[in-house]
């Protein structure tokens, strides 16, 4: 007996007939002879249905504690729904909401984290044969007040719950069926890769592909969990998200991604002594403003640039905090762009194989666009261009490292 924890994203549960769907492919499962723990998001439209809502009323920005309240109830209503779908083919599913089921957080409410989980209310309800339907997306701090985990936190909560319960495999259904190798949407040739360690679907998560939130994929890291993306729709092999170890087609490029609600900020001038880029750094940190690429180029007159990337939502704000801190340390000027992109590829196969960077600079060259940025890692490397390239720069790198025989698979070594 397998235990298997399955996710159903908006889409999947979006109404009455696809939340009937869900639940023959859950009842399937369990007669299939396993354990069974579903979490489920709210219903498409719901949750932006919930915003509107609280922005109708006016005012500013509304009470975190009461906000994080008002939308978590759109995944209580899908619990409840589809816990009667499923009841209604005759087996039983009982319907847990974050608090109910043990999901412990911290109290950043809107974006929480995962403290601990208590699972011993879900291993009762699956050694009496029962169905445990839970929430995604939320929990409860320590005083007992609803929080919710943020965007993507129902692929959190799932993996998360996966982790606790030492369940064999995360199942995330989605309106995809699998992790491509680019967005199919703009590259019409982009396959999907039957596996992808780790470390590569981090990198991808990261850099722009959307089929995973990132910290439902270091959860799965950490405790070793493999999860499998596919489609709710039909019943294809997915993508299987699992150790390097474990990855059958090892390739030197597995996916090209691209960004596009990056902005670059760019402070000139800067004296050249230890301690200022703390300076200019400090104030953004403490302001939650999460800061992606730096580079800093030195001058002849002793002066240095430094350029860094945020994203675009925390741009004016970046702008505005960057302009301050400049004044003090005195430098020269400040810079700001919001028509930047960010292009990526990323393969295991990087570690191995000499000569990757110089195809990625050649191919981009060959097509006319000027890198503006660099930034590597062991299986990844990262530009920034000018946006109106970014979807020329996705196609021409896909053709390049994996079309048409392009992509080129790395031998084990015994």
């Amino acid at each position: 007996m397998a235990l298997i924890v399955q996710k159903y994203g908006g889409t999947s549960v979006g109404d009455p007939v696809r939340i009937r769907n869900v639940a023959k492919r859950v009842v399937a499962t369990l007669e299939a002879g396993n354990q069974v723990v579903v979490c489920v998001s709210a219903m498409r439209g719901e949750t932006n249905g919930l915003v509107e809502l609280a922005q109708q009323l006016g005012g500013e920005q509304p009470d975190a504690r009461e906000f994080d309240v008002l939308l978590s109830t759109g995944e209580q209503k899908t619990i409840a729904l589809l816990s009667m779908a499923i009841g209604q083919l005759g087996f039983e599913a009982r319907s847990f909401t974050g608090g109910q089921m043990g999901m412990h957080t911290d109290s950043d409410f809107g974006r929480a984290r995962i403290s601990d989980i208590d699972c011993s209310t879900l291993r009762e309800t699956l050694d009496d044969g029962v169905i445990a339907v839970i929430a995604g997306f939320q929990g409860v701090d320590g005083a007992g007040n609803i929080t919710t985990l943020g965007r993507g936190g129902s692929d959190t909560s799932a993996v998360a719950v996966a982790c606790a319960l030492g369940a064999d495999v995360c199942e995330i259904y989605t309106d995809v069926d699998g992790v491509y190798t680019a967005d199919p949407r703009v590259v019409p040739n982009a396959r999907k890769l039957h596996s992808v360690s780790y470390e590569e679907m981090l990198e991808m998560a990261s850099l722009g592909a959307k089929v995973l939130q990132i910290r439902s994929v270091k959860f799965a890291t950490q405790y070793g969990v493999p999860i499998h993306v596919r489609s709710s729709f039909n019943d294809a092999e997915g993508t299987w998200v699992m150790s390097e170890e474990d990855v059958m087609e090892r390739l030197v490029v597995s996916g090209v991604t691209h960004k596009l609600n990056e902005a670059k900020i760019r402070v000139k001038g800067v004296q050249d002594h230890p301690g200022i880029a703390g300076k200019l750094f400090a104030p953004l940190s403490q302001a939650g403003i999460l800061i992606d690429m730096i580079v800093q180029n030195l001058s002849s007159d002793g002066t240095t640039d430094m350029t860094f990337t945020v994203s675009r939502a925390e741009y004016n704000k970046a702008l505005e905090i960057a302009n301050a801190a400049a004044s003090e340390i005195g430098a020269s000027e400040v810079e700001g762009d919001q028509s930047i992109a960010k292009i990526s590829i990323v393969g295991l196969g990087m570690q191995d194989h000499a000569g990757v960077a110089t195809r990625m600079f050649t191919t981009l060259a060959s097509e006319g666009i000027n890198i503006q940025l660099i930034s590597t890692s062991e299986i990844k490397i990262s530009v920034v261009i000018e946006e109106k390239y970014a979807e020329l720069a996705l196609r021409s790198l896909h053709a390049e490292f994996i079309e048409d025989g392009a992509a080129e698979p790395v031998a084990d070594v015994p």
